[in-house]
C-alpha cells in the first residue's frame, strides 16, 4: 500500500494519486488540443452539460429531467462512441503513428503491400486509372494537405472505390504513409523536362515528378494501356508484372525499414559514448 504524502481534509493523497492525476490531465489535455475546434468539440460540450444536469437534476428534485437522465445512462457508452466514432478512429491512428510506439511496435508492410496490390490489378482489370504514392523518409505534408484527408487503413476495396470514375475523389492521387491512406485526390507536381511531357500522360508526369522531388514510390494505372508502372528516383519502369512490382515494392519499403534501423544504432551509440 503506497505511503500517504499528504491529505487533503480527511483525504489522503498518495504517489500513485498523484501519478494518475497527471496521466489523466495529459490525456484530456491531448484530447482537448486534438478536437479543439472541430464539431466534435461542440457535441463534447453538449455531453459535458448532459452530464452536469444530471448531478444537478437530483439535488435540485428535478424528478422528470432525472428519470431521462438516468434511463439514458446506459446507452451514453454507445452513444459516444458513435457520436465520436471519426474522432476516435483519427486519435487511434495518430497514436499508432507515435514514433516511439512504432519503435516498440514495428508492423509489417507486407500486409499494406498485398492490399495495394490486389487493388492495383483490379483497376487494371476494370479499365480504371490511378495514381498511388508511397510515402517512404521525405515528408510529404504539403502533398497531403492538397487533397482531402481520409486517414484510413489500407484496404483494395477501398483503393477500387476511390477510383471509381463515379467517385468525387478519382481525379489525383492518393498517398499511404505508415501503412495508412492519408489523403486522396491529391495533387502531385507535374515533370517539367519537354521532351518527357511530349511523351507522356499527365498521371505519368505527375509520378515522375513528384519522385524526382522526394524518395516517394508512385504507382501508375494507366486508363488508356492498363500498364502499370512504377516511379522512383525520376524514373519510370513501365508495364510490370504483379510480382515485379511486389518485388521492387518491398525492397524499398526494406530499405527503408534498414535505414531506420541503423540510425537508431548510431544514435544509441552516440548516447551511449
Amino acid at each position: 500500500m503506497s505511503s500517504t504524502l499528504f491529505k487533503i481534509g480527511f483525504l489522503p493523497v498518495t504517489v500513485m494519486d498523484i501519478i494518475d492525476i497527471l496521466i489523466m490531465s495529459f490525456v484530456i489535455f491531448k484530447t482537448y488540443n486534438f478536437i479543439r475546434g472541430s464539431r466534435a468539440a461542440q457535441m463534447l460540450a453538449g455531453l459535458i452539460i448532459i452530464l452536469i444536469l444530471s448531478v444537478i437534476a437530483p439535488l435540485a428534485h428535478l424528478r422528470g429531467i432525472s428519470w431521462i437522465l438516468n434511463n439514458l445512462r446506459t446507452v451514453w457508452l454507445v452513444a459516444f462512441v458513435i457520436l465520436f466514432q471519426p474522432e476516435l478512429r483519427r486519435m487511434l491512428i495518430h497514436i499508432g503513428q507515435n514514433r516511439v510506439i512504432r519503435f516498440f511496435v514495428k508492423v509489417s508492410g507486407n500486409k499494406m503491400i498485398e492490399e495495394v496490390l490486389e487493388a492495383v490489378f483490379a483497376l487494371r482489370a476494370k479499365g480504371y486509372g490511378a495514381l498511388i504514392v508511397l510515402a517512404r523518409e521525405t515528408g510529404l505534408k504539403s502533398v497531403i494537405e492538397s487533397g482531402v484527408r481520409l486517414q484510413a487503413e489500407v484496404s483494395s476495396e477501398l483503393i477500387l472505390s476511390v477510383f471509381n470514375p463515379r467517385s468525387p475523389l478519382h481525379d489525383g492521387a492518393i498517398i499511404i504513409q505508415n501503412d495508412v491512406i492519408e489523403s486522396a485526390r491529391c495533387i502531385l507536381p507535374l515533370i517539367e523536362h519537354a521532351q518527357a511531357a511530349k511523351n507522356l500522360g499527365t498521371r505519368h508526369r505527375a509520378a515522375l515528378g513528384l519522385s524526382e522531388e522526394t524518395d516517394a514510390m508512385v504507382i501508375v494505372v494507366s486508363e488508356e494501356t492498363g500498364r502499370v508502372s512504377l516511379a522512383i528516383a525520376g524514373e519510370l519502369q513501365y508495364d510490370l508484372t504483379e510480382e515485379e512490382l511486389r518485388a521492387k515494392l518491398l525492397q524499398g519499403l526494406t530499405i527503408v525499414a534498414a535505414v531506420e534501423s541503423r540510425q537508431r544504432r548510431l544514435q544509441a551509440a552516440t548516447e551511449n559514448r
